[in-house]
């Protein structure tokens, strides 16, 4: 029988005390006078099945403006590790900064307005400094306006929280290891001249952290500190360029040199690693040429004046290739041994009328041997065309989107300072070099004899070739190189082998020999990834790279990870048969010892490790001198963030799981074994009704393979009870299991945090695809893990819709023509006929969708000439006679990625064979929803639609009789958030 629980009042009235509780039953309780007890909770236990809980509110899309969330981007932890901050506050609305100690309760609290922007701890965490912003209904009213925002500096003492604001700011920097300064640079106040000569300095403020002096550096227009902070390198752009140059100041004796001056443009500062060097461009006009003329400036052995200074521009001692200059697009670097500068030129025109006195001089000894091509007419009509060739290794449409990538491109070059030598190490086909450790030598590929074939089919291939870094001279190392294999590129310390892969196995090449040793083929594991099922040539697990001593490699099978020695002779497993229980190390955290260029197995070194069962993630080490790698943490969570502070040895890291959003942690001495956390992450999550957690279902698809899908639950779940259900799908997505759904309006619409606070399950399977069946492949596995849902209890089989966006679109849009088991159905961008598809372009990057269909997502292995059947079998256009599925279809005009015309073509075919379907389309809009307002919009109709087929919601009016052009600007503004 079930039960009511009550809290009997005792004493007298107004003195009433709640001291005995009492369970009656229903009938007893049906016929008490209410005035005889309070009711505080009942629950029908034999109805229910569950246990009293008490009822919040689901998460409306008009709460979203006002959940609070810590902003992880930003959060920052002082190098001693006793200090943190963050910003934290609303989705919309003024933030706050939190400076915390993470060794007590100490903190400190501040207003930092409409958004969050950097937070820096100076050397030795005496300091903060943060920008504050505008308020954030400001920050929206200027944005509309078109009107700036400034920012104010804070700069926080520590100990004693005294601060300082500096007014409109535009950046800062501390001074690095020194510590004892703090530079502002300030937003330009806009007078003077305008055009070229225009001013782009502005006031650069040195503020002693200490004695609190302040010296002002005006027309500041870039500035760097070097690693020490004794120096301070910075530019100086004035008015029409008056005292224009480069300049240091020694920060301890406050003495400033001019390393150069001229009436020129001086950009690209770049101290070397160790602070001892300095490199930068200057940029000059000269009347010769249709462009500023680059000088490139070189400063070393750093002794104030005294600083040897070297200044090359190449065109003098036409040295640099005919036609080419020192070009504006690449930041100059010194080599490690200050002997070398490495830079980039580019083309370089002359104007014409040099050209043609240079013409004369030269040939005024000789007679023309024929006239002169006539002068074209500036003033007559020319046509506005783009001629598109058979022949052409790139689309016109690719040309034109990278264009300003063509015209910035740069060949990396180098000037030798002893020998004054300019040697170019790369060309228009090998148009960039990968540097050697020892920069002695480096790599360059050339994907020029591909680039054709790659255009039309996606498999991209280059050359490989060695660089000799003090002659140019190059030698063909690796011929048709896979492009997965480029991506596992990398020299050993001594730059006397270079790692490459290639066929499933990796190999190492002697870069004097050339001779090529195999390193895994003795392994008995594949190094062919396994889960990687597009149409590509045996793609390579990763590898994570050299030992410091140049001696090993580290390299993961599928599952376990290798330290293989450099001649391949011997291969230790550092862990002990793991795809046993599935576990994987996917990341080295090289990030922990920054100026480390590569393992140094004489520290302990850590590792991401993530279970491909469970799908539990944690931390391990490789500790020093070991040939074991041990999991010090492993949870039902997701890890992530993981940082060593510069002077301590505590680990700060990140863990949410479905339930619980991103929190810091901290592992004092790295040990794990009490682990605190420091955060205090959605303070609201106690106001709403929230996921009651996630469960993972194993299931058998069409083709005998087992999968996973991952059933997200629903606020206040019940067992035994069954609910309506959101399948949303993309290819294998159950990797986040245990990642947290931060309520939002996103730019697909969909937000797993919402659905689920607002009673739906969220179930999203896993998909494993066959070649030439993408759609069917969908098919296959979406449909056995509904089933495997709904056997769970938890998913009421009559309640069952589905959504995806882009390749979920599609995929969405052909499953609705093969099965009834979803009640509604909405296809975001989709591509929906994959013989039109095909031959359409990529708009956000000019290439055609071929490439995609035949190495990528589309998972053909030929043009549809050749393989018709496959085709038309995978098109949702060729099947949409049997749709009977309810769709919303997202398409906006401006999609750069799924052309538009492919939701037209299956919205049109729907409605000839009047199928209910509508179709949203939110013009100027890319391949997702960019604007705020269109992102609520298509949010907030995603779920009307399925709260109508799903839970019996009324049919809104724009899906149940649509919206008449003329009446649209009043339905909007009737519906305006």
């Amino acid at each position: 029988m079930a039960t009511v629980t009550l809290l009997i009042p005792t004493g007298k009235r107004k003195k009433i005390q709640y001291i005995r509780k009492s369970k009656i039953t229903i009938n007893e309780f049906l016929t008490m006078k209410l005035k005889q007890c309070i009711l505080l909770a009942f629950l029908l236990a034999s109805a229910l099945g569950g246990q009293a809980q008490e009822s919040k509110p689901p998460i409306t899309w008009k709460d979203i403006p006002k959940w609070e969330y810590l902003r992880m981007n930003v959060m920052t932890i002082s190098n001693n590790a006793k200090w943190y901050a963050y910003a934290e506050g609303p989705t919309q609305g003024d933030l706050n900064l939190l400076l915390k100690s993470a060794f007590d309760t100490t903190k400190y609290q501040y207003n930092i307005g409409g958004e969050a922007g950097p937070i820096r701890f100076n050397e030795s965490a005496s300091h903060v400094a943060f920008f504050e912003a505008a308020p954030y209904k400001t920050i929206k009213a200027n944005e509309k306006a078109k009107k700036p925002s400034f920012k104010n500096l804070r700069l926080v003492t520590v100990k004693d929280t005294s601060s300082v604001l500096f007014d409109r700011a535009r950046s800062f920097e501390f001074s690095n290891e020194g510590g004892n300064w703090l530079a502002v640079r300030f937003e330009s106040s806009g007078d003077g001249p305008k055009g070229p000569d225009a001013a782009k300095g502005s006031d650069l403020l040195l503020y002693n952290l200490q004695n609190k002096q302040t010296f002002n550096i005006g027309n500041v227009n870039e500035f760097q500190f070097n690693k020490s902070g004794q120096y301070l390198a910075y530019t100086i752009d004035a008015n029409n360029k008056n005292g224009n140059g480069v300049f240091l100041r020694d920060m301890q004796t406050g003495t400033t040199y001019a390393l150069d001056n001229d009436k020129a443009a001086y950009s690209k500062i770049n101290w070397n690693k160790e602070g001892t060097a300095l490199a930068l461009l200057k940029a000059k006009t000269d009347k010769a040429y249709k462009t500023p003329v680059y000088t490139l400036i070189g400063v070393k052995d750093i002794k104030g004046n005294a600083s040897n200074i070297i200044s090359y521009t190449g065109l003098d001692e036409k040295e640099i290739s005919a036609g080419f200059g020192i070009s504006e697009n690449s930041t100059p670097f010194w080599s490690k041994d200050l002997n070398t500068l490495f830079f980039g030129i580019a083309k370089l025109e002359k104007t014409e009328n040099k050209a043609a006195a240079d013409s004369t001089a030269q040939d005024s000894t000789k007679i023309a041997e024929k006239k002169p091509a006539p002068k074209a007419d500036k003033d007559a009509e020319k046509p506005d065309m783009i001629i598109w060739n058979w022949q052409d290794k790139r689309l016109q449409s690719a040309q034109r989107t990278q264009s300003n990538r063509d015209k910035n491109y740069t060949a990396q070059s180098a000037y030798h300072i002893k020998s004054k030598q300019f040697v170019s190490l790369a060309d228009s086909a090998r148009k960039s070099i990968a540097l050697a450790p020892n920069q002695d030598l480096g790599y360059a590929l050339d994907y020029t004899p591909y680039e054709m074939a790659s255009s039309l089919d996606g498999q991209q291939f280059a050359d490989l070739y060695l660089v000799d870094i003090g002659t140019g001279q190059s030698r063909k190392a690796i011929e048709k190189l896979y492009l997965n294999a480029i991506r596992n590129l990398s020299f050993s310390p001594d730059g006397k082998y270079l790692l490459y892969y290639q066929n499933g196995h990796y190999h190492n090449l002697n870069t004097s020999s050339l001779a090529s040793t195999n390193l895994t083929n003795k392994i008995k594991a594949s190094f062919i990834a396994e889960k990687v099922d597009n149409n590509v040539e045996k793609p390579g697990t990763p590898n994570f790279g050299w030992t410091a001593d140049g001696k090993y490699v580290f390299l993961r099978d599928n599952f376990d990870l290798w330290k293989v020695s450099a001649d391949g002779k011997s291969a230790v497993a550092l862990t002990d048969r793991w795809k046993d229980q599935q576990w994987t190390a996917n990341r080295l955290l090289s990030n922990l010892y920054p100026d480390d260029d590569f393992t140094d197995t004489k520290k302990d070194q850590y590792f991401m490790v993530f279970n491909e069962g469970n799908k539990q993630s944690g931390i391990a080490v490789l500790k020093s001198g070991s040939n074991k790698l041990e999991i010090l943490q492993h949870s039902d969570d997701l890890y992530s963030s993981v940082s060593k502070p510069k002077q301590a040895n505590d680990l700060f890291f990140v863990k949410e799981n479905n339930t619980t959003s991103p929190e810091l942690y901290i592992a004092e001495n790295s040990t794990f074994k009490n682990t605190r956390k420091l955060t205090d992450n959605t303070p609201k999550k106690d106001d709403y009704a929230l996921s009651s957690g996630a469960k993972l279902i194993s299931y058998v698809n069409d083709f005998g393979d087992t999968l996973q899908a991952t059933l997200f639950l629903p606020a206040d779940y019940v067992e035994g009870k069954s609910y309506p259900t959101i399948t949303y799908i993309y290819e294998r997505l159950t990797d986040g299991t245990n990642s947290y759904s931060q309520p939002a309006f996103p730019g697909g619409g969909f937000n797993r945090a919402v659905y689920t606070s607002n009673g739906y399950a969220v179930l999203m399977p896993d998909i494993a695809y066959k070649l030439n069946d993408p759609g069917m492949s969908a098919v296959a596995c979406v449909v056995p893990a509904v089933k495997a849902a709904v056997a769970t209890g938890i998913v009421d089989e009559e309640r069952v819709g589905i959504h995806g966006h882009s390749w979920g679109g599609y995929q969405t849009s052909f499953l609705i023509t093969q099965t009834n088991i979803f009640k509604a159905a909405v296809a975001g961008a989709p591509l929906t006929n994959m013989i039109s598809m095909y031959s359409l372009i990529y708009w956000n990057s000019g290439s055609t969708n071929q490439s995609i269909f035949e190495s990528s997502q589309g998972r053909l292995t030929t043009g549809y000439w050749d393989n018709w059947d496959a085709y038309t079998r995978n098109s949702p256009i060729y099947h949409i006679k049997n749709v009977n599925t309810p769709l919303v279809i997202l398409h906006n005009d401006k999609d750069g990625a799924v052309d538009y015309t492919q939701g037209i073509e299956y919205f049109n075919g729907l409605r000839r064979l009047q199928k209910p379907v509508t179709m949203l389309t939110y013009n100027g809009e890319n391949h997702g929803l960019a604007k705020e307002v269109n992102k609520k919009d298509y949010a907030v109709r995603m779920m009307e639609f399925f709260d109508h087929y799903l839970k019996g919601a009324t049919s809104p009016d724009w899906w149940e009789k649509g919206i008449d052009y003329l009446d649209m600007d009043k339905h909007l503004e009737e519906r305006a958030f």
